[in-house]
């Protein structure tokens, strides 16, 4: 039911010339990413974001030690992240002590609505969670990516629900919250949240695949994005291999906010396109960029939100 569904969101969300096969999609390897991100997609560094989804896949449904040993042969392009699930308790957090020091973690990949037993869900804000979330502060674990998005079968909605990201990123100012999917289909609540709370950033995958399907939807989310949160506070996600990172790109480098729409949503500028394909994320990561790309204002900056449209810099 994972793999169809994800399918389902490849083939209905993308354009035809980009669709791969079923048998395609279900593995593609180490070569293929490498073709589709670094050869034919215009990426220069990629962060990996895993998924184990243990109940359901003997090994995990993301192929982590896999992931982890090309990020070891290419550390130049590839940055790995891990994720943990703190229903496990005190052995998950003498496990994640272990992952740290081997990985070299600067951040990880949280699955609220994953299974455990019994269990379809944790919020962030449980007591197991805050300890998981104060280790990563002991172990300099500074960004913390959340899967808040659409239900993925045979997930629960509702245990992707944005709220609990309020309450931790109040609580935990050392953490970055990377609001992955920013919250749909809670585009609203992410927003209000996001724009009080310094912390908080909004990751693009599964947002941007719209800017095909439905470009006046994507005109929305990006214009509402912009107008409460800012362009320092918003990062590209492709989601590979949902989709190809290649046509997401060009798409998003030739797209502009509709005439008949300006007048609430203010065009996109080239600067903001360029931090939000790269720059902020970089500068999350401490990734060096080339001083001609560089821009004279440093992208990725934390603030408090203190109106919509407004914002004011604070030390972090």
């Amino acid at each position: 039911q994972f793999i169809d569904c994800f399918y389902d969101y490849h083939k209905n969300l993308s354009p035809e010339e980009v669709v791969w096969d079923y048998d395609t999609y279900t593995y593609y390897g180490a070569g293929r990413l490498f073709q589709d991100l670094f050869v034919d997609g215009y990426v220069d560094h990629a962060i990996f974001q895993p998924a184990f989804l243990s109940e359901f896949y003997h090994t995990g449904f993301g192929q982590t030690e896999e992931a982890f040993g090309l990020t070891q042969k290419h550390p130049d392009k590839l940055t790995y992240n891990h994720a943990y699930d703190p229903r496990h308790e005190e052995a998950g957090l003498e496990q994640l002590r272990k992952d740290a020091a081997r990985m070299n973690l600067q951040g990880v990949k949280l699955y609220t609505a994953e299974w455990h037993g019994d269990s379809r869900g944790y919020k962030l804000d449980d007591p197991w969670s805050r300890r998981y979330l104060e280790e990563c502060i002991k172990l300099g674990i500074k960004n913390i990516h959340v899967h808040k998005g659409p239900t993925i079968r045979p997930l629960d909605r509702d245990a992707f629900d944005v709220a609990d990201i309020d309450k931790v990123a109040t609580d935990y100012l050392d953490l970055r919250f990377v609001v992955e999917h920013v919250g749909l289909p809670r585009l609203e609540d992410f927003c209000w949240i996001a724009t009080q709370e310094s912390n908080v950033y909004g990751g693009l995958a599964v947002a941007l695949p719209f800017i095909h399907t439905r470009p006046r939807y994507f005109a929305q989310i990006i214009g509402e994005l912009l107008y409460w949160i800012g362009e320092d506070k918003i990062l590209f996600g492709s989601d590979y291999a949902l989709w190809t990172p290649k046509w997401l790109i060009e798409k998003f480098v030739d797209f502009q906010i509709p005439e008949d729409m300006q007048g609430e949503y203010a065009p996109i500028t080239a600067l903001q396109k360029k931090k939000i394909l790269g720059l902020n994320a970089a500068a999350l990561y401490d990734i060096d960029v080339p001083a001609d790309l560089q821009l004279a204002e440093p992208a990725g900056q934390d603030g408090v939100e203190v109106a919509a449209g407004a914002r004011e810099t604070v030390a972090s």
